[in-house]
């Protein structure tokens, strides 16, 4: 028995599969086991073809392909190279198994690219779970992008062939490459980012008090909620905030450019975290994924990593506000259908944006509200109160004024942001402050005596949830970070209790 190693789909990521092979006398049969799709059943015609159109003899035996694990359903035509390439190696010495093969055989030997086969790679990639492979040498130019693994080009399957009878001697086409961009290392660790602000804050100008919630939220990864008055900036601010977001990790930044694949645009693997800003008409589907028969990735999970951004937050259906409250809380969503149950990461920052009453003129110091008490109430009511408190920073915008001037580039928040984040990656803290457990938040957020008793004096005047009492020392975190305090001092919390929802 000889064994080559694949990959299929399961979800958003790849699962590795063992090809495995046996040739044993009797009738001559080929047979392929292991849940396996019709592509890739179809698969013996191909792999037939390829081996006689090229003078090779195909074993008048009992051919039995085994794909593992066998509960796993399979998908692709990429088993077409390593099942020809287990028929043609099977008497010889030589080791396949530490080796991944892919690629799909026309009928005349030819290795052509699949199209699933740049998510996959980049999945096992991001996982960790591969060094070394076979593919298609049309799909070199693309998969050279991916870091940290050596592929070998082929064209043809004579050239496959060739690859495995001289392992020693055959140099990979693309050796592993790397990252080029700026990044700092902690502990081990890299930290990539990239000084690219095609939206600048220096364009907002006034809205100091958004601008700093803005920053707040960058550098800890809080939800944040905009509200105020049409034109006041709201949609400016949520756009510009991706780009003062904390430096990635090499594994986020395959992770982005996986999702980027996903939804089929060309991944540019920059370490700049992604924003998703779906429509209040979208269906919930379309945003949380599914699919009668398979389910889908949606824009929750394709934010992961990244920004959420609800616009007109009000507007969206309360079934899509109040199914967002489980992905905002434990940072992953579930998607069950008969024929599948898959669960996908969802580590976002939301942001969302919203007018203080439908006209949108009940803040405007220059025109008149037109809505009644009972329509601003149940305007605001969309919003429930269990989906409010998974809000970090809800801010009130001011109104524009033509004295107003800008503050801050994002090049300056930016730095502000890395600095932060430096200094929370060196005190030994793996997540974001809105991320953190309640082990690591007994571990990280001290607080002073005096801090301790402002925000007791909070829990009773304002009646704070458990839920709320954390992330207000989260947010208080971050606002220490920000300035570098090893302890959560007394402005910190009150800080981060004015940014609370009154």
């Amino acid at each position: 028995m000889k064994k080559v190693r694949c990959a299929t789909y399961e979800g958003v990521d790849a699962k590795v599969v063992d090809v495995e092979s046996t040739l044993t006398k009797g009738l001559p049969s080929f047979s392929i086991v292991g849940m396996a799709s019709i592509a890739i059943t179809e698969s013996k015609e191909r792999v037939k073809s390829a081996l006689l159109s090229n003078n090779f003899s195909f074993p008048p035996k009992r051919i039995t392909f085994l794909l593992a694990p066998s509960e796993l359903v399979k998908s692709g035509s990429q088993f077409d190279l390593s099942m020809a390439l287990l028929i043609l190696l099977q008497e010889s010495d030589t080791d396949l198994k530490e080796w991944f093969v892919f690629g799909e055989l026309g009928l005349d030997g030819r290795v052509k690219e699949n199209i699933q086969l740049y998510p996959l790679i980049l999945s096992l990639a991001n996982q960790g779970l591969i060094s070394q492979a076979v593919v298609p040498f049309e799909s070199l130019e693309k998969l050279s992008k991916i870091p940290n693994v050596s592929f070998y080009g082929v064209k043809h399957l004579n050239e496959a062939v060739e690859i495995f009878n001289n392992q020693e001697n055959i140099l990979p086409s693309i050796e592993q490459s790397e990252m080029h961009y700026p990044y700092y290392e902690i502990e081990e660790q890299k930290y990539y980012y990239i000084k690219e602000y095609a939206e600048d804050f220096i364009d907002v100008k006034g809205q100091e008090i958004a601008k700093r919630a803005a920053l707040i939220a960058a550098a800890g990864f809080h939800n944040i909620i905009l509200e105020g008055s049409p034109g006041c900036g709201k949609s400016m601010i949520a756009n510009r905030l991706r780009y003062i977001l904390p430096p990635m990790t090499e594994s986020e930044i395959l992770d982005v450019a996986k999702l980027e694949v996903l939804e089929g645009y060309e991944p540019t693997f920059k370490p700049h975290r992604t924003l998703k800003n779906p429509h209040h008409s979208a269906t919930p589907a379309s945003i949380f994924g599914g699919g009668s028969h398979k389910a889908k990735i949606g824009e929750v999970g394709l934010a992961n990593n990244g920004i959420l951004f609800f616009d007109e937050l009000p507007h969206f259906s309360k079934a899509v506000l109040e199914a967002l409250r489980e992905p905002m809380q434990d940072a992953k969503i579930r998607i069950s259908r008969v024929n599948s149950k898959v669960e996908y990461p969802a580590k976002f920052l939301f942001v969302g944006a919203m007018n203080p009453c439908p006209c949108g003129n009940l803040l405007d110091t220059h025109k008149e509200c037109r809505c009644s008490d009972l329509e601003i109430q149940k305007y605001k009511n969309r919003l429930s109160e269990p989906f409010l408190d998974r809000i970090d920073l809800h801010v009130v915008m001011q109104n524009v004024n033509a004295e107003d001037k800008a503050s801050f580039t994002s090049k300056e928040m930016h730095k502000m942001v890395v600095e932060a984040h430096i200094f929370c990656k060196k005190r030994g803290q793996s997540s974001f402050n809105a991320h953190l457990s309640d082990k690591e938040l007994e571990m990280h957020c001290k607080m002073s005596s005096a801090a301790q008793k402002v925000l007791q004096t909070a829990i009773e005047r304002f009646a704070l949830s458990f839920r709320s009492i954390k992330k207000v020392q989260k947010v208080a975190r971050t606002i220490a970070d920000l300035e570098k305090s090893i302890v959560i001092e007394k402005e910190h919390i009150l800080e981060a209790l004015s940014y609370r929802r009154r």
